[in-house]
């Protein structure tokens, strides 16, 4: 395991989003399926935003330590539904996601 904060996980090949789906099941993305990164600051609604939406276009994970965040990543799958993540330290997620080809834009 590259980077797991309990709740994202970067591996050798895919990006692991836990406690993300219906039953808080994990969502394993292989970075190959990444078109692209969005890094966004979180405004003060959405650290409040524990899991699932509002917006119908992006999903956050279980999160309960969210609030205390400043930075999330939304993750351009060429879905209609996109994952947005919060880990605990975004600086480190963007450089195993660039070092895997996948291109982190900041907004």
């Amino acid at each position: 395991m590259v980077y797991d904060d309990g709740l994202i996980a970067c591996a050798e090949d895919s990006l692991t989003i836990r406690k993300y789906g219906l039953f808080l099941r994990p969502k394993r993305i292989p970075y190959a399926q990444v078109r692209s990164v969005q890094q966004i600051e979180l405004g003060a609604l959405r650290r409040w935003r524990l899991w699932g939406t509002t917006d119908p276009r992006r999903w956050f994970n279980l999160d309960l330590g969210r609030r205390h965040k400043r930075v999330a990543f939304i993750i351009d799958l060429g879905k209609r539904v996109t994952p947005v993540i919060t880990p605990d330290d975004p600086q480190r997620v963007a450089a195993v996601l660039r070092s895997h080809g996948v291109q982190v834009e900041e907004r």
